[in-house]
């Protein structure tokens, strides 16, 4: 019978698992990482025009105290994207809206969209 020196068998046991277990935390950090959405920059994005057709769709404008209230009953006044629900730009003149994808709003523009920040 030959004597395996435990010592030896363990510290292997030992640095093979912690490969894996390094291995599995960086696929598992990989994977969340392509996972997680990018955040958006405004300077990344367009600005959305009024002509684009889900602007239109949504009587998007550019400065919420030019709405035209014929064509938007919804309108409130003080309602603006920097106080919507969907506007994403923080303090910032244009910013991303969940509403526009792709594209940049103006802080102070309005659409049909509008939901009041809670």
């Amino acid at each position: 019978m030959k004597k395996v020196d435990n010592s030896t068998t363990q510290e292997m046991d030992c640095s093979r698992r912690r490969f894996f277990v390094g291995a599995g935390a960086a696929l598992g950090a990989a994977a969340l990482a392509s996972v997680l959405p990018r955040s958006a920059l405004a300077d990344d994005l367009p600005h959305l025009a009024t002509t684009d057709p889900t602007a239109q769709a949504l009587t998007y404008t550019e400065d919420a105290s030019k709405v035209d209230k014929a064509k938007a009953a919804a309108f409130v006044a003080g309602s603006a994207c920097s106080n919507c629900n969907f506007f994403q730009g923080g303090s910032a003149a244009y910013g991303p809206c969940q509403l526009f994808p792709g594209k940049a709003v103006h802080a102070k523009g309005w659409c049909a969209g509008y939901a009041k920040k809670a």
